[in-house]
């Protein structure tokens, strides 16, 4: 490595946060980058490892050259990291914002693990602004076309590949603009839109072609040599409660699409302003939620959690390279304490029954949780509370594909809504396959990416 010892001489220091009160007032990105001199400190913290665990299963899913591009990024040769970077990673601007970083905490520092996030970010759009990045066609074309249904992260990074690769793609895409989850799914200030449009006006330049509001079906597909499902796992996890249909209850990715279309077309989005919100879950996308109601002028807003409060450090049976299951308090909890004075999440409790008056939602009854001896969660007689609530958004997870696309295609998804074949590859039959979350079930936007990746060499087999 470039400075041996740098693990030992430089604290690890993440990009910050912006003030939590002053990111409340726009939808920017949430974090300051630093200078370059900082970032080589950082990558200078990779300790050459004998065996990269960064690298190995329970780091990164794109195997990313990590050791690698710290060493180049440490010794000023950013250009070269760049380069060693794009090996593996198709879109280092959008994991450098939104990935988890399994490989930080699965680095031989542990929970000092080097900041390998933010040097890819800074790497990337390093790459941008000097002009390093430019539009690659492949420079012969096999005449195989390939559909790719879905423009989520796994059905960019597939179409990417496959049009490296020489076969020409189509990607086609329900909504309005391509990204899919990135677009609409993910909140402006965590991952900024206009990150996905330059991703995406660099695709088309390399050849790729985007259809947008088409519901690609068989008949669609039929001209093409092969076509890969990458729909996602659209299908949201409801509560077993009455009125889930009254005004005022969202699942969380309609409400995040809502408010993402106000802000694309230049509108104000207040669907939250002076509202008692209830956010149901208590994963990245109800975060996420708390941080938009914010944004929007809520009255209040409170999250709650089926799950116990996670330990505030590692139990003996999550031991280290695995990733931490412990208590993590990200952006939008933070800005609920700048506002409210304290934590908004509310742990071991769920909704009892939604109250409504004329269809409209006015409360909220919840109910406190415990786990019986053979593991459930079971109600706790007594515990109900009644909570003020006129907007409750439901971020409970996702349960499955588009029953409608499976359908379409006569194809059976199994127990948990998924269509991965029984051998695990991606060939669903014939000249089709699926990818990302549609194949692997709900999980993270790298993962997803790497699951493109793959899917695009087992087409590229086929077609071969």
């Amino acid at each position: 490595m470039g400075k041996a010892t740098g693990f030992l001489e430089y604290p690890r220091r993440e990009n910050p946060f912006r003030d939590a009160r002053a990111r409340l007032m726009d939808y920017a990105d949430l974090h300051t980058a630093q200078p370059a001199e900082e970032r080589a400190c950082q990558a200078s913290r990779c300790m050459n490892c004998g065996v990269p665990f960064c690298q190995s299963a329970f780091g990164c899913p794109l195997h990313n050259l990590i050791p690698e591009w710290n060493d180049l990024l440490c010794r000023g040769l950013e250009r070269q990291a760049l380069s060693r970077l794009l090996e593996t990673a198709p879109f280092p601007e959008f994991t450098g914002h939104v990935c988890p970083a399994l490989c930080e905490k699965a680095c031989n520092l542990a929970e000092d693990g080097v900041t390998n996030r933010d040097n890819e970010l800074y790497l990337v759009e390093k790459g941008f602004e000097m002009g390093w990045i430019q539009p690659e066609p492949p420079a012969k074309r096999t005449g195989k076309r390939v559909a790719v249904v879905g423009s989520g992260p796994s059905g960019l990074a597939a179409a990417a590949l496959l049009n490296r690769l020489g076969h020409q793609v189509t990607v086609f895409e329900r909504a309005d603009r391509p990204g899919g989850l990135l677009m609409y799914g993910i909140p402006n200030m965590k991952l900024p839109k206009q990150l996905v449009e330059r991703r995406v006006r660099l695709m088309e330049e390399e050849g790729v072609r985007f259809c947008l509001n088409t519901e690609a079906g068989p008949e669609v597909l039929r001209e093409y040599d092969a076509a890969v499902l990458c729909g996602g796992a659209r299908k949201p996890r409801a509560l077993a409660v009455e009125n889930m249909d009254a005004a005022g209850v969202f699942f969380a990715v309609d409400f995040l699409t809502k408010t993402t279309r106000a802000l694309l077309a230049g509108r104000d989005c207040d669907l939250a302003r002076g509202r008692h919100v209830l956010v149901v879950g208590g994963g990245d996308t109800g975060n996420d939620c708390v941080g938009t109601v914010l944004r929007q002028g809520c009255a209040s807003v409170t999250q709650i959690e089926m799950m116990p409060c996670p330990p505030s450090a590692r139990l003996p049976g999550n031991p280290w390279p695995e990733w931490p299951r412990t208590l993590r308090t990200d952006y939008g909890q933070l800005e609920a304490q700048a506002v409210q004075g304290g934590d908004p999440r509310v742990y071991e409790t769920t909704v009892r029954r939604i109250v409504t008056e004329e269809g409209r939602i006015t409360a909220a009854e919840t109910v406190r949780l415990r786990r019986t001896p053979e593991g459930k969660m079971e109600p706790v007689p007594g515990s109900e509370q009644l909570l003020p609530c006129d907007l409750m958004l439901i971020a409970a997870g996702f349960v499955g594909c588009d029953e409608a696309t499976a359908k379409s295609f006569s194809l059976d998804a199994d127990a948990r809504g998924r269509l991965m074949p029984p051998d695990l590859s991606h060939a669903l039959g014939g000249n089709l396959f699926s990818a990302g979350d549609m194949r692997t079930g709900q999980s993270l936007v790298v993962r997803a990416l790497a699951d493109g990746r793959a899917a695009a060499l087992e087409i590229d087999r086929f077609l071969s």
